[in-house]
């Protein structure tokens, strides 16, 4: 039976992650959580089954713990979901849950949940490598084999981060002088056992790091996406305010955001997070704007085809012919028609001329009441 992969995280921090996405991530995770404690189980009774079982007690308490902190983000992302009720507002709640930083159980190495999930992999693929083995009575060549194994990936990891590449640099200096130590007939048994430890800790920090990197460089691309769409939008909304200022008596007295305020995209995570709150308020605050600016040219606009029907309806009825409909016609046309147009009043005068041109009753009608 082949076990759950880790789920793709859906949508990006501070926008509302599409439903029918966040429903298979939730499905995903939630299967890869079952898969991963299972797993962990097994590997510590193997662990406390083991001779030197106290030895793997550090990194499985680590994988626990790191699989309870996804838990209870799981959890917080289910309540929001609500069973599928989640609004617009909840889905942007869930992207920062799922793109936001969480307590790992790490101390202050704070990831968010995509990279807790990858830590954790690694954790456990780690702990699992360990145990198929028994470092005290296997072979010494092929414990060197696995910790060469683990320097080559450290530097694929490292990639061309100096302060990374030292690190493992340092390492492989450690393993050389070990085999040097071993070549000449020297026990090397304890050494090696710390030099293995200290790469598989070495190897989960680059984890880390590197899965923190691609997070914070997708969060910068997705952020400057959404600053970009916003200097876009400012200048239709600019217009759509100027328009309503000229054409509205009463026009409402909101301000257009400057988006060049905000700055260039930051580098460092918690800038970023701020950063995408400030995105998300200048949205809203867009939002708010179009629908103040938008609504009186609208309602205009509605009045204007209200009243246009009435006149048409009028003539085909004979009540056109009224002096006080037609009196009532032009003052309602006089309303909607100015520039700049007072809203309250064409709103009352198109409705007084709406119960002008009501039909009247008929003499068949009359008689039967």
């Amino acid at each position: 039976m082949t076990t759950p992969d880790a789920p793709d995280a859906p949508g990006r921090l501070g926008e509302p992650i599409p439903a029918p996405e966040l429903l298979t991530y939730l499905g995903g995770l939630d299967a890869w959580l079952t898969d991963r404690r299972t797993e962990l189980d097994r590997l510590d009774a193997a662990a406390q089954a083991s001779p030197t079982g106290e030895s793997y007690t550090a990194d499985v308490l680590l994988a626990l713990t790191m699989w309870q902190a996804i838990r209870t983000r799981a959890d917080e992302l289910l309540v929001v979901w609500d069973s599928g009720r989640a609004d617009a507002v909840g889905r942007e709640k869930m992207s920062r849950l799922v793109w936001g930083r969480l307590d790992s159980g790490l101390g202050s190495a704070l990831v968010s949940l995509v990279e807790a999930v990858t830590l954790c992999d690694a954790m456990i693929a780690k702990v699992r490598a360990r145990l198929s083995f028994d470092p005290d009575s296997a072979d010494q060549a092929e414990r060197f084999r696995g910790l060469r194994a683990g320097l080559v990936r450290c530097e694929d990891l490292a990639g061309t981060d100096a302060t990374a590449a030292e690190r493992v640099v340092a390492l492989r200096q450690r393993e050389q002088k070990l085999v040097t130590q071993a070549a000449r007939g020297a026990d090397v048994t304890g050494p090696l056992g710390e030099l293995e430890a200290d790469a598989a800790r070495a190897e989960r920090d680059l984890i880390v790091h590197v899965s923190q990197r691609r997070t914070l460089e997708k969060g910068r691309a997705d952020a400057a996406a959404t600053l970009a769409a916003l200097e876009t939008r400012e200048p239709t909304l600019h217009e759509l305010a100027e328009r309503c200022r000229r054409e509205i008596a009463t026009p409402p007295k909101l301000a257009v955001p400057d988006v060049s305020r905000l700055g260039a995209v930051p580098d460092t995570r918690q800038e970023l997070d701020a950063f995408v709150d400030r995105l998300a308020a200048v949205g809203r605050a867009f939002e708010a704007v179009a629908d103040a600016y938008s609504a009186p040219l609208r309602e205009r606009a509605e009045l204007r085809y209200k009243l246009t029907g009435a006149h048409a309806a009028a003539d085909t009825n004979g009540r056109s012919a009224s002096p006080t409909v037609r009196s009532g016609y032009e003052e309602a046309h006089a309303a909607v028609t100015a520039t700049p147009c007072d809203v309250t009043m064409a709103r009352y005068l198109v409705e007084q001329y709406l119960y002008l041109t009501r039909d009247l009753p008929t003499a068949a009608q009359e008689g039967s009441r």
